[in-house]
């Protein structure tokens, strides 16, 4: 488990090193591959210290505070994650759509806000959630086959109405994961519709920029999918 944690760092730390001292791949296409490295150095961070922690330590324990704590942060860069993606996926519709106007529409100025936003979007909307769970009182405090807090399983161990909370969190699911996934397919089906009727060439380098970006969003897909269901199931 700490092997995986280390690996995950200097793998990722190692690669955005890279983009960083080459000035030849200051490009958005780059740069928002190191952001997404990074967001997965992040969300690593939350995950595996305290599974680390809780693997060696006799009883687990964490506090209430924390635990919604932890929450938000795992979430904030979650709802991250997929609107780096995002962006991502708007880049390389332009640059395969649209070549004439991706230097107009992908400045460094404009990655500059979408970084920016892509961060602090989520945060922004996540911390109406932690407001809403640190309101509620717990009945009690025993999180059963749970690697990380989420703030469903924490509203179904308080007291009270916890509508608000399970409502607001509905909607930040639409809005952080569900908008995001629809524009994403939207992007590439046009993609696939334009490269379907061009030249071989250019199918070629669709896939060849395309690939590895569907394979990360089919990843946090799943795995975003599995946690919605692991949520539903509390």
């Amino acid at each position: 488990m700490l092997i995986i944690f280390i690996l995950i760092i200097c793998g990722n730390s190692f690669v955005v090193y890279i983009i960083c001292i080459h000035r030849s791949l200051h490009e958005p296409m780059y740069i928002l591959i190191a952001a997404l490295l990074m967001n997965s150095v992040f969300i690593s961070t939350t995950i595996y210290p305290k599974l680390l922690i809780d693997f060696l330590s006799v009883k687990q324990v964490i506090s209430y505070p924390f635990c919604v704590f932890q929450a938000f942060i795992h979430y904030s860069f979650g709802g991250s994650e997929f609107l780096l993606l995002t962006a991502m996926s708007f880049d390389r519709y332009v640059s395969i759509c649209k070549p004439l106007r991706y230097p107009t529409l992908m400045r460094i100025t404009t990655i500059r806000i979408v970084l920016v936003s892509s961060w602090l979007l989520p945060a922004c909307e996540l911390a109406g959630s932690a407001l809403l769970a640190t309101r509620l009182k717990p009945c009690k405090f025993i999180l059963n086959g749970r690697v990380n807090c989420d703030f469903y399983s924490i509203a179904k161990l308080t007291c009270g109405n916890r509508t608000d909370i399970q409502v607001y969190g509905a909607l930040m699911i639409i809005n952080l994961i569900f908008l995001p996934l629809f524009f994403i397919i939207f992007t590439y089906t046009r993609i696939l519709i334009i490269t379907f009727r061009s030249s071989k060439t250019l199918r070629n380098k669709a896939v060849q920029t395309c690939l590895p970006h569907l394979l990360t969003l089919i990843n946090l897909s799943m795995l975003s999918g599995f946690e919605v269901i692991k949520i539903g199931s509390v």
